[in-house]
């Protein structure tokens, strides 16, 4: 059986799936048609430190391969979200949440996080910097690598909970501005938010939105969110929640490979409201067409430290026993090494293992693999990155 539990920022999840703010309400909603208790986590919507009502109407514009939308951060405020959203959520939702947090100054973001930091149930801050910043001309925070590592700062000082910065790929460069946020702080990035877009009526001459022009969403623009979650993946040392165009368990595997420890799914939420239930069903199927039987992540002294496989047990010392310390020592002097063919696992079974790269932050990761599979794979030399809790 494939686990599909991942670690983000240090809390376990039962799978990598959570549905992304302001797809999602408060949860309760969507509890009212499945258990959303299946879910890895979700974002729930975007909170302000006052309330707001939102852009004008419409809103919503309708795209070939996605949606735009421009709802402008309508919520009920920080206070109301602590003394009437969250009491609705904890009755349905039994796991820790990620809270998304939105700003229009420096202060305002460090005012919200403060205020929702004593609810036990949030487990990680996910603080969207894609809003304009009123103090700055207008600019939003998310453009400029100062502004982001500004915000994430202040967020930095009032929570000791893991925090995400979720980066707009409305820039020229997110790689500097994902860096940014790292150094001042942020355990991991969340990418990407929407992509600005615009659609114009026809027989109006107008643009169908109010507000001109908003949030493209959907399976469009995937492409470019694989390329900058890979992009941002081999820049920073932090974990990645990956989203943007994913509908299916194959787009979540997708994102995975490209380096996000998990993902979040959003416009998918409004054509299908089961869709993030169904995708987490059909997860463990798809990902047992890699043929993947054994990936652990092991530590410079040669400590498992996580592992697919529910039976391993964490830190076990591969040093204790003559093969496996010999793999340990290879890996001291080289990049990659390939075990030979030998019995494995409780049946026995017929199984090669190998070290990809050595990892970012120390140790390597090792894969196990049936004959056939491994074969195909040695050119290629990608361990799937889904399994794992983006400790490299």
């Amino acid at each position: 059986m494939v686990n599909t539990a991942v670690t983000l920022c240090g809390v376990k999840m039962d799978n990598p799936l959570i549905p992304a703010s302001g797809t999602f309400g408060f949860g309760y909603e969507f509890a009212e048609l499945y258990d959303i208790n299946c879910l890895g986590s979700f974002s729930f919507k975007g909170t302000t430190k006052d309330p707001r009502f939102g852009n004008p109407t419409p809103r919503i514009a309708e795209c070939p391969a996605g949606m735009i939308n421009a709802v402008g951060l309508q919520n009920p405020g920080v206070d109301k979200v602590i003394s009437e959203e969250l009491p609705k959520l904890k009755a349905c939702f039994h796991k820790p949440v990620m809270a998304n947090v939105s700003g229009f100054s420096v202060e305002d973001y460090a005012y919200t996080v403060e205020r929702l930091d004593a609810e036990d149930q949030i487990g990680w801050f996910e603080v969207n910097v894609s809003c304009p910043n009123v103090h700055g001309g207008g600019m939003s925070f998310g453009t400029s690598p100062k502004a982001a590592a500004e915000v994430t700062r202040a967020v930095r000082a009032v929570t000791k909970k893991p925090l995400l910065i979720k980066l707009s790929p409305n820039v020229t460069d997110i790689v500097s501005i994902a860096k940014a946020c790292e150094e001042a702080g942020a355990d991991g990035i969340s990418m990407i938010n929407t992509l600005l877009g615009m659609r114009i009526d026809l027989k109006t001459k107008k643009p169908v939105i109010a507000n001109k022009m908003g949030g493209f969403s959907g399976p469009a623009i995937k492409p470019v969110a694989l390329r900058m979650v890979y992009q941002v993946y081999e820049a920073v040392n932090i974990p990645i929640v990956g989203m943007g165009g994913l509908c299916t368990a194959e787009d979540v595997i997708e994102m995975m490979l490209a380096g996000a420890t998990a993902v979040e799914i959003g416009a998918a939420n409004l054509v299908d409201p089961f869709i993030c239930r169904d995708i987490i069903e059909q997860l463990p199927a798809v990902m047992e067409k890699y043929g993947i039987k054994e990936i652990n992540v092991v530590d410079d002294d040669g400590i498992i430290i996580d592992s697919t496989e529910e039976d391993v047990i964490n830190n076990y010392d591969m040093n204790s026993k003559e093969q496996s310390k010999e793999f340990v020592d290879r890996l001291k002097t080289q990049k990659t090494f390939v075990q030979d063919y030998g019995p494995r696992g409780k049946d026995e079974s017929v199984w090669r293992k190998y070290a990809a790269d050595n990892l970012k932050n120390g140790g390597f990761i090792q894969g196990g693999y049936d004959p056939e599979q491994f074969h195909q794979n040695l050119n290629e030399f990608v361990i799937p990155r889904f399994s794992l809790s983006g400790k490299f």
